[in-house]
């Protein structure tokens, strides 16, 4: 069958395919690669502010210790946040998503020096690994102390710690520190079980009819890496990898000189809970395949490499697999926009990023 060349994928909020936005340079963080910001951010639904400000940023903290909800952009994928000390408003999460309460969520907070507020009994990798990935895609489960409440961790005795490195999440947590908060709880800014958020719009058509007046979404930007955080289980004697994300195992192993157990090896799933964990998630509405070649009025995923064939709906074409991963979450969003009823993914193959990935599409696949 004759094939066409891939096209570019469709931003899903304009119906034609789009490039991202102008960026200018963020401040650099210390030991980190450069990051960007879009030269406009603004708060959507209810308070719209057309300039990224720090006015703005200071709404938004005032807003959440009022105890109200505010989405906002990390590196990997927009967040649904509230004060991880108020029991009323972290439960509007589980009420906004639909996430079952046992389930717990990721505390944000903004340096190292927190880390000790929110969990105790740290080991020295865990310290290496905050030292080293901090401000970064990883999140650590620890040892809580009293500060973390069961209706954070879920009724277990560990807590998961990170700090992102998007500027303006950093910018949202010091502005709420400064007023007297002590961390951000935030899963990602999605109905549970349904695809993470990377562009605020997307955060926008899945929660708005769930939120409030007061609530409110920061608009950062398209999400630079596009997969959730590498999970680590810090609890016992090694680190093991609960979830890949773009703090690779390769990367761990040369910062720690040891070998990293993933997934289940060491700690069964059943006994730590951590977001992201449940055997079905990440799934459009569209079955998702893995195996096999679309029929006309599928849709297609694919590195660029790979022809579309006729009649098929191309959703996305990365050139390489950190691209694949920025873009992944939107393709899907896509095929949901465009009604389709099945939607065929070539993996990516290799190590790195390539493995949360396929993570993400197996457990997509498994909701189909």
């Amino acid at each position: 069958m004759k094939g066409r060349r891939p096209r570019p994928l469709d931003d899903g909020d304009s119906g034609r395919a789009r490039v991202s936005g102008q960026f200018r340079r963020a401040k650099p963080l210390k030991n980190r690669r450069d990051f960007y910001l879009p030269s406009s951010a603004t708060i959507t639904p209810m308070s719209i502010v057309s300039q990224y400000t720090a006015t703005m940023v200071k709404t938004a903290a005032e807003s959440l210790l009022e105890g109200n909800l505010v989405a906002f952009p990390t590196e990997t994928v927009y967040g649904l946040g509230a004060d991880a000390t108020n029991q009323r408003a972290v439960r509007r999460i589980y009420t906004v998503k639909g996430r079952p309460l046992d389930h717990p969520v990721i505390v944000h907070i903004s340096s190292i020096e927190s880390m000790n507020k929110w969990a105790q009994d740290i080991p020295n990798y865990a310290a290496t690994l905050a030292r080293t990935f901090w401000p970064g895609p990883m999140t650590l489960i620890l040892p809580r102390t009293n500060l973390a409440k069961n209706f954070i961790t879920g009724g277990q005795e560990n807590v998961g710690i990170r700090i992102p490195s998007h500027p303006l999440a950093l910018e949202l947590l010091s502005a709420f520190e400064s007023k007297g908060g002590i961390g951000i709880a935030a899963p990602s800014a999605n109905r549970f079980g349904a695809v993470s958020p990377t562009t605020a719009h997307a955060v926008e058509i899945e929660l708005n009819s769930h939120l409030s007046a007061k609530d409110k979404i920061l608009d950062g930007g398209a999400c630079q890496i596009g997969v959730e955080s590498t999970i680590i289980n810090c609890t016992q004697s090694k680190p093991a990898i609960l979830r890949p994300g773009a703090i690779t195992l390769e990367m761990i192993e040369s910062y720690l000189n040891i070998s990293i157990e993933v997934s289940a090896s060491i700690t069964p799933v059943d006994q730590i809970k951590a977001s992201g964990l449940h055997e079905s998630h990440y799934a459009p509405k569209a079955k998702v395949i893995l195996i096999g070649s679309p029929s006309p009025g599928d849709g297609f995923i694919a590195l660029d490499k790979f022809f579309t064939p006729e009649k098929v709906f191309r959703l996305a074409a990365p050139k390489s697999n950190e691209e694949y991963a920025q873009i992944l979450y939107q393709a899907f969003r896509l095929a949901d926009k465009l009604g389709l009823d099945r939607v065929f993914v070539k993996p990516p193959s290799g190590k790195g990023i390539a493995v949360a990935i396929n993570d993400r599409l197996a457990k997509a696949a498994s909701h189909s």
